[in-house]
């Protein structure tokens, strides 16, 4: 069993489990450990969500605590830690790939799902702390992955709403702003998905407390997620998510049409 270089939420979760069952049992680390066959110290980091359970060590937990089939079920949601994934945005990717629809709002960057490789490469090299080459690539390859569900998903639809202050960045390198608007009029062509640029003389408006998203569930459950500095939060408050669906649809009404947004694009992209 190795360590988990970045423990997923399903490891964590399982791990809790483990340790509510065997400390209302009465068992130590030490004793639950003689008991399963492996040392308090593994017992510890399965606890603690650092390293995938064995095989051999669920089944034997599962006897020790009751024998009631509860660890072996939750094992079968056992995911590894994403590589090129935050930790806090782990759970809501995994929600974007069977949502039924999705809605993001941004104001600071271009979202990634329409990033070219060139500006993504440009964001993970001058984030701090600064990442390793391994680091960088992993992110990388990440976000193109997740990419893949514009394509591969063309009965989802994809909406975005984007400040045009966003476009109009000035970057290191002509060629990649014009690299990085050729890739969001191509992601953008496909009929799933919708892009409208909110412009520069909108002024406030109803989103201004920072980016946001929202899906659809297949259940047809509604959820939100709001990211800042180094944190993420999945909002699954009824009351709050229909808020938020009420502040991203009113600003949609102040954005330009996916017309008027990409007849924009193709004219910041001619000015290059």
């Amino acid at each position: 069993m190795e360590r988990e270089p970045t423990p997923s939420d399903s490891l964590r979760t399982f791990g809790a489990m483990v340790q509510a069952l065997r400390e209302h049992a009465g068992f130590s680390r030490a004793e639950f450990g003689e008991m399963v066959r492996f040392s308090k110290h593994t017992v510890a980091s399965v606890e603690l969500g650092r390293r995938m359970p064995d095989i051999s060590f669920i089944e034997r937990a599962d006897e020790a605590l009751g024998n009631t089939g509860a660890l072996r079920r939750a094992a079968a949601f056992l995911t590894r830690g994403e590589a090129g994934l935050a930790v806090w945005f782990r759970r809501w990717a995994r929600l974007e790939r069977v949502a039924v629809s999705l809605s993001t709002y941004e104001c600071r960057l271009v979202p990634g799902l329409l990033q070219s490789e060139g500006y993504a490469r440009a964001l993970f090299e001058n984030r701090l702390p600064l990442l390793t080459d391994e680091q960088i690539e992993a992110q990388i390859t990440a976000r193109l992955e997740r990419q893949k569900m514009l394509r591969d998903r063309p009965d989802v639809p994809f909406g975005f709403i984007v400040e045009e202050y966003v476009f109009r960045r000035t970057l290191d390198d002509p060629e990649m702003t014009r690299d990085l608007l050729d890739c969001v009029l191509d992601h953008t062509a496909r009929r799933n998905v919708t892009l409208q640029i909110v412009p520069l003389n909108v002024g406030l408006h109803s989103c201004t407390d920072g980016p946001l998203q929202l899906l659809e569930t297949p259940e047809r459950r509604r959820l939100a997620y709001s990211e800042g500095q180094e944190n993420g939060r999945l909002i699954s408050d009824a009351k709050e998510v229909s808020l938020l669906q009420q502040r991203y649809d009113t600003l949609r009404s102040q954005a330009l049409t996916p017309r008027e947004s990409r007849t924009l694009l193709e004219r910041l992209r001619g000015e290059l």
